[in-house]
Parts: C-alpha cells; sequence; structure tokens
C-alpha cells in the first residue's frame, strides 16, 4: 500500500527537473517550474469550503524535512478548524513596506552600485507609498495598477522599473511563505493584457532640462554651497557621464595645456577620451586643486572614496528640480548643439564620447577632432552662463 505521507526523498527532490507538482502526502506538494526552480505548497480543503493553497517557501532554502515540519503544523490547524494561512499572516503581519525593506536588506550586498541601492530603495518607499500599510498577502493587480497607471504613459521608463522592482517583492515574499499565488505585478501573461506595450525607444530615456532653462538653473547652481554642485558644474561643462566626474583623480588633468584625459577603462566604451578645459572649467578646478585633500577631486566622506553616485541627484532635488536628471544633461547638451549651433554632428557625438562611423573610417580616422571641440565646448559654457552667445546660433570657425 503506497505511503499516505513522506513520499518523496531528499535525494528525489534534488534531481528533481521536470515540471509540474508532485506529492509527498497530507497536503505538502513539490512545485517544479518550467525553469526546473523548486518551492513547496501546502493544500487543503476547508469543511464546507473550496481547496486552499499557500506556499511554505523555497526549495533548497527549506529543505524537506524542514518543511515536513511545516506541513505538520498546518494539517494540525487544519484539524481544529483554523485556517493555516490566516494563523500564518497573523504571526507574520507583513505589510508590503515591510516586504519590500527586507527585500532591500536581503539584496544590499548584490548592489555594489549606491545610486542603484538609493533607486530601488526610492521606489519601494516613495513610488509605492499608497501600498506599503497594506498586508502582503491582499496585495492584487488593483493596487498594482494604482500605482503604475498614473506614470505609465508620463514617464514609461520609471514605470517600467517601478512594475519590475515590485515584483521582486512581490516574489520575494511568496519565497519567505509570505503569500502565495500568482504575481499581480508580472508582465507576462497579466499585465500586458491590460497595460499599452511600451515603445522599445522613447526620447527622453532620462528626463533632461530644457535648453532655455539652463542658464537661470545654472546661477542657482553656482550659489549653492556644496562639493555635489561644484561636481554638477564640471558634469555639464564637459558633457560627461556621473561616474567619469565622480571617480577623476588629479592626476587626470593636465592643467598646463588645458587638458583633461580619463582613461580607457573608466569610460563606457572602453576608449580612452580628451576634454578640452575651458576657461569656466578651469576656473572651477583650480580652487579645489588648491584645497584638495585626496587623490579625486570631489572625494566622499569615507576616507579614500569619491562621492557618492547619488549626490548630485539628491542635490537636484534639494533645488526643486523634479522633471530632469543628471544624465539628462548629456541630452541638453546635444540639443543644444543640434539647435542652436552650426558645429557638425561628429564634432558633437564625439565631445559626448560617442563611438563614430564605421570601423572602416575610424581605421583612417586617428584625431578626436581636439581643437574644434574646444570652441564648441568653449560654447557650450558661455552659454550655460549667460555669456555672449546665448541662443544665438554659433558658427564654427574655418
Amino acid at each position: 500500500m503506497a505511503r499516505a505521507t513522506n513520499r518523496l526523498t531528499a535525494t528525489g527532490v534534488a534531481k528533481m527537473k521536470c515540471r509540474g507538482r508532485f506529492a509527498d502526502g497530507g497536503g505538502l506538494w513539490l512545485n517544479v517550474s518550467h525553469t526546473s526552480s523548486k518551492s513547496w505548497v501546502y493544500r487543503w480543503t476547508p469543511k464546507g469550503g473550496r481547496p486552499r493553497e499557500m506556499g511554505l517557501g523555497p526549495y533548497p532554502a527549506v529543505s524537506l524535512a524542514d518543511v515536513r515540519k511545516k506541513a505538520t503544523l498546518c494539517r494540525e490547524q487544519v484539524a481544529a478548524g483554523l485556517d493555516p494561512k490566516a494563523e500564518r499572516d497573523k504571526e507574520v503581519g507583513q505589510t508590503f513596506g515591510a516586504a519590500a525593506d527586507a527585500y532591500l536588506e536581503a539584496m544590499a550586498s548584490r548592489w555594489t552600485n549606491d545610486k542603484t541601492r538609493w533607486q530601488w530603495r526610492t521606489t519601494l518607499t516613495d513610488r509605492c507609498a499608497p501600498i506599503r500599510s497594506r498586508p502582503i498577502v491582499e496585495i492584487d493587480t488593483a493596487d498594482v495598477l494604482s500605482i503604475l497607471n498614473p506614470i505609465w504613459n508620463r514617464i514609461p521608463e520609471t514605470a517600467a522599473r517601478t512594475r519590475m522592482r515590485m515584483e521582486a517583492v512581490i516574489d520575494y515574499a511568496k519565497a519567505q511563505g509570505w503569500r502565495g499565488g500568482e504575481n499581480p505585478a508580472r508582465w507576462k501573461g497579466h499585465l500586458e493584457n491590460t497595460l499599452p506595450k511600451r515603445q522599445v525607444l522613447t526620447r527622453g530615456h532620462h528626463p533632461a532640462m530644457a535648453i532655455a532653462e539652463l542658464p537661470a538653473f545654472w546661477d542657482r547652481l553656482k550659489a549653492a554651497d556644496a562639493l555635489s554642485a561644484r561636481a554638477l558644474q564640471l558634469l555639464i561643462l564637459t558633457a560627461s557621464r556621473s561616474i567619469e566626474v565622480l571617480q577623476a583623480t588629479w592626476d587626470e588633468f593636465d592643467f598646463d595645456n588645458a587638458l583633461w584625459t580619463i582613461p580607457a577603462e573608466r569610460m563606457k566604451a572602453k576608449r580612452g577620451h580628451r576634454i578640452p578645459l575651458t576657461d569656466e572649467v578651469m576656473a572651477l578646478l583650480k580652487p579645489l586643486h588648491e584645497v584638495r585633500v585626496s587623490q579625486y577631486v570631489f572625494p566622499g566622506q569615507v576616507r579614500g572614496k569619491p562621492l557618492s553616485a547619488m549626490s548630485m541627484e539628491m542635490l537636484l532635488r534639494r533645488l526643486k528640480v523634479h522633471d530632469a536628471t543628471v544624465h539628462g544633461f548629456r541630452s541638453t547638451f546635444r540639443d543644444w548643439c543640434g539647435d542652436c549651433t552650426s558645429f557638425p554632428r561628429e564634432v558633437a557625438e564625439q565631445a559626448l564620447a560617442h563611438v563614430v562611423a564605421d570601423a572602416t573610417e575610424r581605421a583612417y580616422r586617428r584625431g578626436d577632432a581636439l581643437e574644434k571641440r574646444r570652441l564648441l565646448m568653449q560654447a557650450w559654457a558661455e552659454y550655460c552662463s549667460g555669456g555672449v552667445h546665448g541662443g544665438k546660433v554659433v558658427r564654427l570657425s574655418r
């Protein structure tokens, strides 16, 4: 006669790869997904009710021996007329906010970038604030859509990341045994049937400040008494990326020749990049160089480390700039080049350290148009500071 319980073995569970559900008996099941990931499920039927189920955690985090203890407790609760899921929820008392915080703590070592950690926390605390107090077991599609609908078409990139992060928290809650059922934030086969599909590429991937607004913002930025403000000034004046500015060291700067040389290992395209230093950049850097206390141009609070990756984003928040990002200033620069000057496209692209032309043309073109870029960057600096070029078309000298 087949055993009513303890049908599975530890070795068999470890080797199981076929998709499906496999009974251990007494309401305990091993669920194997199409990706061969495994989790435990307990099923029971309340007296006079419909069959129900709850997750008991993932395998191998929860072993066969451990899950059998959980299943035994569940059977005892059912025999006493109790609802195992309700009893567990009373004990756990997890809200979406608590689950999100637990997830952030669990994933902290996975994210080596301060900005990434800050972005996840901001999404799960600020963006998801309306549902943080709701029990994680009650989060449903309506809750997810209440967060996504207001931003899905307005800021699609942010909305997509918010959905993905909500899905991760709910999956984490399921793995911890805090809830069961399908994930209401999943896209495939669920939200894709409710929300319009995002375009593969949308203009304004990083929200950028309008060209006309920059000079007024520049005055506020110059007045800000913070090292992050000086870093943002350098980023804007050189059209550089955040990591290039924050990890800049003094030995990369040649003040005699007004040149900043960023080594290949610090560039996105893994190619060295030379940036001509304008009068405004020199005036910005020299006072910092005179009082330097670190190899980094913008040292952080931790000795031997540069300024935090999220320092400039936080500065924008303090200055109440909500419709632009730090990276977006590169877009502002590129829009200015195309709309307000007659500098050739390839000069503007080289200023952004973009790879231009095809491989054959690059093989014959060894220069980087440094002197032409020097004219471009000086015109850009003068525009930022409200100088003589203002909004007029700037022509490239022959």
